[in-house]
């Protein structure tokens, strides 16, 4: 198991600086989500020879390595031309992580639960070009529901990866999503156990549970369809006991893939890079005592 840590919370500090942040940490790995010089939100991905040369060259002067790349992008529409543009924008980013290695990409379903129908069309017509391309270059896409995609659940959402009966489609479980997941039962055992073998990914972070009255204090009210946090394990109301547990039932930490190689779980930490000094390493120490022994 690779035990990464998302660089979105520090992607300010440049390539170099971020790397050795991470290495400080003592991650091993990094999970390099959405940077605006790399692979920004829902636009074309930038990597240019000079930035991922200085990546090169961090990851060889520390020993770390990229264990997977996030992309986001409307290949879901509803907007037919944006659709196209990310599949092109797929494409590119594609090419980029076999330049660099990385095997792994993981992603949204993304969309807008307002026409999911249509939205979930466009999602397979997407996958119907780029899987064949996935295959061929040995990347595993691991696809997680985000709130506010035409799909918000877990089970669903579990339903659609295991459609494509393919070794290079597996799942992402983000903790932080939870209570998205099940409409707020936060029954992480069952929806762990439902994933089963195609679960490949998880990012760890704590959450509230937004269906709880007053869990969060927004103005005007009744617009928080789609808050959650990413905060500290046990600043939320996440079961992390039954979480880790069913992780080692599930022999999470020893599972290996026939596409991308070792299962990821990857600290999700966002909103708060003045506690990262911190919270990064006690993540990391977390994941290794339950998970690792």
């Amino acid at each position: 198991m690779k035990i990464a840590f998302d660089v979105d919370v520090i992607r300010d500090m440049g390539i170099t600086r971020m790397v050795n942040q991470v290495a400080d940490w003592g991650y091993k790995y990094i999970e390099q989500s959405p940077h605006p010089q790399i692979n920004p939100f829902y636009k074309h991905p930038k990597a240019s020879r000079e930035i991922m040369t200085e990546y090169k060259n961090a990851l060889r002067s520390t020993g770390l390595e990229i264990s997977s790349f996030i992309v986001v992008y409307r290949w879901s529409g509803p907007d037919e031309l944006r659709r196209q543009a990310a599949v092109k924008n797929w494409k590119r980013m594609i090419e980029i992580a076999v330049e660099m290695g990385v095997q792994v990409i993981n992603t949204e379903l993304s969309g807008t639960p307002n026409e999911p129908e249509i939205c979930e069309e466009m999602f397979y017509r997407s996958m119907e070009e780029l899987l064949p391309i996935i295959e061929r270059e040995g990347i595993r896409v691991e696809i997680q529901s985000h709130p506010w995609d035409f799909c918000e659940e877990n089970n669903e959402t579990s339903d659609i990866v295991k459609s494509f009966r393919s070794e290079n489609v597996k799942y992402v479980y983000s903790v932080p999503h939870t209570f998205f997941y099940d409409k707020g039962k936060g029954d992480v055992k069952s929806m762990l156990q439902y994933a089963g073998d195609d679960l490949s990914h998880v990012l760890i972070a704590d959450t509230m549970n937004h269906t709880k009255h007053c869990r969060y204090i927004v103005n005007p009210p009744g617009v928080d369809a789609t808050i959650h946090q990413h905060v500290g394990v046990g600043e939320g109301e996440v079961d992390f006991p039954t979480l880790f547990q069913t992780l080692r039932d599930m022999d999470f930490a020893n599972r290996s893939y026939k596409v991308g190689g070792e299962s990821i779980i990857a600290s999700s930490l966002f909103g708060y890079p003045e506690k990262m000094k911190v919270q990064a390493v006690e993540t990391r120490e977390l994941i290794e005592r339950e998970l690792l022994g």
